[in-house]
């Protein structure tokens, strides 16, 4: 099958994924004091495919620049696998997320990271995950993306994704 790709910035092509697109939330762990910044925390449970962010707003910009100095921030996108994209059938397809994010980055698919590929180091370094090696019509996938500013000792600019898409080959 050829590519093809779905804009996950595009409302339209979200909504072939059952989605009105991200959610954004500001913190290593959103909504505690500090923004979750804490000595030997282990995990944030924003990575959790079942994490609850339904406070977090809807349809949020993820190019727009949030806060500045040493700060984290989480993207993320629950969207149901659909049986047809651009009309072609896609089932057994596999399934990239593909992101440059401004200045770290970690991608959590379904709560899960790929640590060899997972993680994104170094301002306009494009990256790729495998969301599925096999696409299977009406099952639901969560990508959450972990943002942060860098370089940690002496941050500089924003946090932001540069482009964020699906694709399907």
């Amino acid at each position: 099958m050829p590519r093809v790709a779905l804009d996950l910035e595009d409302p339209e092509q979200l909504a072939v994924l059952g989605t009105t697109g991200w959610r954004i939330a500001p913190g290593l762990v959103p909504g505690e004091p500090n923004q979750g910044l804490v000595a030997e925390l282990e995990g944030s449970p924003a990575r959790l495919p079942d994490y609850d962010d339904s406070w977090w707003p809807e349809g949020a910009e993820i190019q727009e620049r949030k806060s500045s100095g040493l700060t984290f921030g989480w993207y993320r996108l629950r969207f149901t696998v659909p049986s047809q994209v651009k009309g072609q059938d896609i089932s057994g397809a596999r399934i990239w997320f593909e992101t440059n994010v401004d200045n770290y980055g970690e991608i959590y698919i379904d709560g899960a990271i790929d640590r060899a590929i997972g993680v994104i180091t170094g301002n306009n370094t494009p990256k790729r995950a495998l969301v599925s090696d096999s696409a299977t019509p009406g099952t639901v996938h969560v990508i959450a993306v972990l943002v942060g500013n860098a370089p940690l000792g002496e941050p500089v600019g924003a946090i932001f994704m540069r482009y964020a898409t699906l694709a399907f080959e």
